[in-house]
């Protein structure tokens, strides 16, 4: 996987200190701004599935259209890019009829979980950490997998999740990446100048 770094200019942008700046500017490390990847999301899936990645508070949420609002709307945590990335890719797993529910009908088992309920979290986040690590990939952005249990009576094994994880995605290589997936991959690697994706690219480190 790609190590990004950040600095003080942009892929996307002229340098505004090109002329002081120390930096080689055919290899610029990229800044990854929430604001680029709620501008790519809506142009890519607002009109088609009438939905919105929006900036939330605390807590992440999946809200369907209502009365008050005509959009569903993806709402991300705290201005973190890692946070829209994961809420999209829990977006791309479900199914027309789940979007039509409140954070796709799921009930989130909070911190503090036990061995066997972790188990089961970590299950049904398999596929969608294995969309978020495309996505990241495609925006040139490090992923890491979210298995977290800090109040829990044990600690997650992280390395055995990533190599699940990694698995996932190898699969999802074979059988043909789904449709909005693709969709987003492909306009992050052009907003980023990515490279095609392909399975070798994916490392567990």
């Amino acid at each position: 996987m790609s190590v990004v770094g950040v600095g003080i200019c942009n892929w996307d942008q002229k340098c505004e200190n090109a002329e002081r700046c120390n930096l080689n500017h055919d290899f610029i490390p990229m800044s990854h701004k929430y604001q680029d990847l709620i501008n790519i999301f809506n142009a890519t899936f607002l009109s088609e599935y009438n939905t919105r990645l929006e900036l939330g508070g605390d807590e992440p949420i999946y809200l369907p259209a209502d009365d008050s609002q005509p959009n569903h709307r993806i709402i991300f945590a705290r201005g973190f890019y890692a946070s829209a990335l994961h809420e999209i890719a829990h977006w791309c797993v479900a199914g027309p009829e789940r979007r039509l529910l409140e954070d796709f009908g799921y009930w989130y088992e909070p911190d503090g979980r036990t061995e066997a309920v972790q188990a089961e979290f970590e299950k049904v986040e398999i596929r969608p950490q294995a969309y978020e690590w495309i996505l990241s990939l495609s925006a040139g952005f490090p992923f890491t997998v979210s298995c977290d249990n800090l109040n829990g009576d044990f600690e997650p094994d992280r390395l055995a999740f990533m190599h699940k994880v990694h698995t996932e995605v190898g699969k999802i290589f074979e059988q043909g990446m789904p449709l909005r997936v693709r969709m987003l991959s492909d306009a992050l690697r052009s907003f980023y100048q990515q490279p095609a994706l392909d399975y070798s690219m994916f490392e567990v480190m």
